[in-house]
């Protein structure tokens, strides 16, 4: 039975992990150069809010209860 049972896909992982801690750093790098030269503006990316898709607007709930048909007889 060979000694390198697991150690060839932990070493694997492990250089996929250190390639990802790479680019990381030379984005971070980039974005930071960018900055200092007035390409971009300071401060973390905004963009548009993951949840706002899925949150319901308080207008938009309140319009969709008014406009409910009303099934009660008259």
């Amino acid at each position: 039975m060979p000694d390198s049972i697991g150690k060839r896909k932990r070493r694997d992982v492990n250089a996929k992990k250190q390639a990802a801690r790479e680019e990381r750093r030379v984005a971070r790098a980039e974005r930071r150069r960018d900055r200092e030269a007035g390409l971009i503006e300071p401060g973390p990316p905004i963009g548009p809010a993951e949840q706002a898709e899925w949150l319901v607007m308080p207008e938009a709930a309140e319009d969709e209860s008014s406009e409910a048909p009303s099934d009660a007889p008259s």
